[in-house]
């Protein structure tokens, strides 16, 4: 018997207003204000980023007050807004013999004083001024350092898991030797070998960086090989686009998602990392104020006699990194359409 029209139309699965309603609401859990939304609501994310939000700012006005003579060309020679404002004191000059006050205690402390809040260091240096500045070398030396590893394993782990075959091979091999080695190890060979047996910071950023190189071409080619057998990606390759065009426009930014998470959770990492250097003594040197090097100076002589000299610089670098954690944790919640709040 021969099926009627109206059968057919029975026959046909029917849509529902809620369904329709639940497609919509999938397609507008994407793009960064819905991220921004989510991070809004999530308390956790909300913490984090106001920690991040003012270590960075104090870090960029340590920066900018640091590197004033560089900025106005020596019209405007370096601290001024350290040697103007009454909070603070010049971080690197150490004070004349007679006005130093050597490892005086925080100001709560018996024999401390409103002057010196959280005391002074060895050359009678005011600390609070210390730590302030310090988060200039800290923070921008992990973000620094995570940017040059997250740049190049994005390059390294796109072009390994576009290609495939040879390539893959070529590069994964080299990423895995790299990775096999201990990244201590490495920096410090990296600092020494390209130093010529002077630390400096600038090479433990980029011995830092490099290190993190695997870690990110890990991720990100793990992304490209799904992403790059897509419809979307199949279509651009019949249209003739280049395969440098179709990496750069479609496969990176599809597959970013989990290596922004992660390059946020890894400058926590990285500010570890250079604050362990320093403490070894192959990051900041003296006078620059640093929390790494603050740590060595207060632990090889002074962590009996005056154990605030350890507390502060350790306290900055334990916020810092959990404001990164909290918000890398945040923001890769954001970043799953999958989870509601």
């Amino acid at each position: 018997m021969a099926t009627t029209e109206s059968q057919l139309e029975e026959q046909q699965p029917s849509v529902g207003p809620g369904e329709d309603e639940a497609d919509e609401e999938v397609e507008t859990r994407v793009g960064w204000r819905y991220t921004l939304a989510k991070i809004k609501r999530d308390a956790t994310a909300r913490i984090g980023l106001y920690i991040v939000a003012v270590v960075l700012f104090i870090a960029t006005f340590a920066a900018i007050d640091s590197n004033v003579a560089r900025l106005t060309f020596g019209a405007v020679q370096d601290y001024p807004a350290a040697r103007a404002l009454p909070i603070f004191d010049h971080p690197t000059a150490i004070p004349p013999p007679g006005e130093a006050n050597a490892n005086a205690p925080p100001a709560f402390v018996d024999g401390g004083t409103l002057s010196h809040p959280l005391g002074t260091d060895p050359q009678g240096r005011d600390y609070f001024t210390r730590i302030v500045y310090g988060s200039q070398v800290s923070v921008s030396v992990g973000i620094v350092a995570t940017a040059i590893g997250l740049i190049g394993g994005t390059i390294v782990g796109a072009i390994s898991g576009y290609y495939g075959g040879k390539v893959d091979d070529v590069l994964m091999r080299l990423v895995e030797t790299l990775y096999a080695i201990p990244p201590l190890v490495l920096i410090i060979v990296f600092i020494v070998f390209l130093s010529g047996g002077s630390p400096d910071i600038r090479y433990a950023i980029v011995g830092v960086g490099i290190t993190f190189i695997p870690v990110f071409a890990r991720i990100i080619r793990s992304r490209v090989l799904s992403v790059r057998e897509m419809d979307y990606i199949e279509a651009a390759r019949a249209a003739g686009v280049k395969d440098r065009n179709i990496i750069r426009r479609h496969v990176i930014p599809n597959s970013f998602s989990p290596v922004l998470v992660y390059a946020t959770l890894q400058i926590g990492v990285t500010i570890l990392t250079v604050a362990g250097l320093s403490f070894l003594g192959y990051g900041a040197q003296p006078p620059t104020p640093d929390w790494g090097e603050m740590l060595r100076i207060a632990h090889g002589r002074y962590m009996h006699s005056n154990i605030w000299l350890s507390i502060w610089p350790g306290l900055a670098i334990l916020v810092t990194i959990m404001g990164f954690n909290l918000f890398g944790d945040g923001l890769q919640d954001a970043l799953d359409p999958r989870i509601k709040n």
